[in-house]
């Protein structure tokens, strides 16, 4: 069976982060995922470790997508676009 990174990089202590909107996070959310709307990433970035893998996820990807650059413009090392919520690991 293939090993899912996203999944490897979660159990081995990345940050998750959802870039959607607070209300769409209040609906429904990946567990333990923390709430930075994409509109804010670049602000709040302070809040979220360099030195962790960092996991972003939206509705469909494009927020993420946006997410993940901004972060590694701010030097994040290790960024993954993982997409939508329902296409994280054992959602």
């Amino acid at each position: 069976m293939a090993v899912n990174p996203v999944e490897e990089l979660i159990k081995s202590g990345a940050t998750v982060v959802d870039v959607r909107t607070y209300e769409e996070y209040e609906e429904e959310h990946y567990p333990n995922a923390v709430c930075i709307p994409v509109n804010e990433i670049m602000h709040r970035a302070e809040e979220i470790q360099k030195e962790n893998p960092v996991v972003v996820y939206c509705a469909s990807g494009a927020r993420s997508a946006y997410a993940a650059r901004i972060l590694k413009m701010l030097g994040f090392g290790k960024v993954i676009n993982a997409g939508g919520l329902y296409d994280m690991p054992n959602y």
